[in-house]
């Protein structure tokens, strides 16, 4: 046995070497910063847990002391399906959901104990730590172990066991999430907790939603090898790293050394997930991924972020000639006020080529769709891989993608020789349906690995750039839905992969 986090700590920091951080977080008008942090169950489990009986049994184990968390008196008035009266009993409700969701999925004879309290965690007025939670044990070894010298979350570790492995006293999963969210004007005020079992979050944080989520990391979707150094706990692999691959050597990571394990974890789009549960789920749940096709000078295929806003992109293509906007001294185009006669000139019913910065995404497309373009593609001013841009406007008609830096210099350059109404390089914004959203060349799905290490982001979630979102990325996204299979979600499968 190994505890999670050696340190036992509850704040949502660096984890100990042994653990496997996660971060979930919210894109919104207001970024609310969510850290995720493996914790070994500190505290005498109370009394009083409520579980859910279906094919594998959940048990919700209030940890908080009288009158603070789910003990919390405060009234409240039922929202959304949930029939507490007071703030505690919302909360709790809202677990058991949660919990209920998973009962209905998994199957076990052993009952999942889940240690949950909703403390103080660390916020500002901007962003906030959601919570932490993960598994509190590994072990490896035990009784019918699929695979010897191999670290399994406590939960998994007790189904294949047939018997319940955890340490006396211990749960199987930590969790804990921010008591003063959304309550208080230092703590993300507006932004919190969604209470209601409907799914109708509005600007609130769908509690269930982040449930299911971190749950899922408990039950084991996540590796306990150090991601950012390659290092194994104990130099033994976790099951997690027999099915992360990295594409480029075509080799899983427990047949990598530290070394190499440590660059496939920044490598965008380096790391794929080989299970073969996961991969013959794939083309039922993910859509064709964004494109950006283009022709004449720089012609090619063309990697994109995806809008929140606008037209989602399909076929046939919005196809264009591609024309920059030029309004600042440097040559740049910021479209962030309406265009000069000249720039509107040049991008009317054409592909308007704008860059990244000084306003939001939605301002942009606002402004040159105003100026009669048909759509934009929008340039990062800063290194580093494909991202979406977030943002809402009804009455944004036009579809909008996002290119790095370099592939926005890239296109830049094929546009200097031009006239003023025509550039000869054409732009088409469509859908490549000879590859899925978030897959490698063997439509495998890819795990998140920016080229710039993110802690508790990296490797233990899935790409950002699925479609459609799924549960377990590193960014809490409002059109997901409390689903954990397929169609609509990749989650279970990866968990069948391990051995749910």
């Amino acid at each position: 046995m190994k505890p999670a986090d050696p340190s036992c700590a509850a704040a949502a920091g660096a984890p100990g070497k042994s653990g496997a951080p996660s971060r979930l977080q919210r894109l919104a008008n207001t970024a609310a910063g969510v850290g995720v942090a493996l914790a070994l169950a500190c505290g005498a489990l109370a009394v009083g847990a409520t579980s859910a009986h279906a094919a594998a049994t959940i048990v919700i184990v209030n940890l908080n002391e009288p009158g603070v968390g789910f003990n919390d008196t405060t009234p409240a008035t039922p929202v959304g399906g949930n029939t507490g009266t007071t703030l505690g009993q919302q909360r709790l409700i809202a677990f058991q959901r949660a919990a209920d969701l998973w009962g209905a999925t998994l199957t076990s004879s052993v009952p999942v104990r889940i240690g949950a309290s909703f403390e103080p965690l660390s916020c500002t007025a901007s962003s906030a730590v959601l919570g932490s939670a993960g598994a509190a044990e590994i072990f490896s070894d035990f009784q019918n172990t699929p695979r010897a010298n191999t670290w399994y979350p406590s939960a998994l570790g007790s189904k294949l066991a047939g018997t319940d492995i955890a340490t006396p006293g211990q749960p199987h999963i930590r969790a804990r999430f921010n008591a003063r969210l959304g309550l208080f004007p230092d703590c993300l005020p507006g932004g919190g907790f969604y209470l209601g079992l409907d799914r109708n979050a509005g600007d609130g944080i769908d509690l269930v939603t982040v449930l299911l989520h971190e749950f899922a990391h408990g039950l084991g979707f996540q590796s306990f090898t150090d991601e950012e150094t390659g290092e194994q706990v104990e130099n033994q692999p976790s099951i997690w790293d027999y099915y992360l691959l990295d594409n480029r050597l075509n080799r899983t990571w427990v047949e990598l050394t530290a070394a190499q394990r440590a660059a496939s974890a920044v490598t965008w789009r380096g790391l794929s997930w080989n299970g073969p549960v996961v991969t013959r789920n794939v083309p039922q749940v993910l859509d064709p991924s964004s494109n950006l096709g283009v022709s004449g000078s720089a012609a090619g295929n063309y990697q994109v972020g995806d809008a929140a806003f606008g037209p989602p992109l399909s076929n046939p293509p919005v196809r264009g000639q591609l024309m920059p906007v030029v309004d600042q001294a440097n040559g740049s185009g910021l479209a962030c006020t309406p265009l000069s006669a000249t720039n509107a000139l040049a991008v009317r019913g054409n592909v308007a080529l704008v860059d990244r910065g000084s306003c939001d995404f939605v301002t942009k497309a606002a402004t040159v769709q105003a100026a009669g373009a048909i759509g934009m593609v929008v340039a990062d001013n800063q290194p580093g891989d494909v991202a979406g841009m977030s943002g809402s406007d009804p009455s944004i008609a036009i579809p909008s993608v996002r290119v790095t830096q370099a592939d926005g210099a890239t296109l830049k350059a094929a546009l200097q020789r031009r006239s003023r109404t025509a550039s000869g390089v054409v732009a088409s914004l469509g859908l490549n349906t000879t590859r899925l959203a978030g897959t490698d060349a063997l439509g495998r799905i890819l795990l998140y690995t920016p080229s710039i290490y993110s802690p508790g982001s990296s490797v233990s979630h899935y790409t950002t750039e699925a479609k459609p979102n799924q549960l377990m990325e590193p960014f809490i996204n409002d059109d997901l839905t409390h689903e954990v299979t397929p169609p609509r979600d990749l989650t279970y499968p990866l968990l069948q992969d391990i051995g749910w």
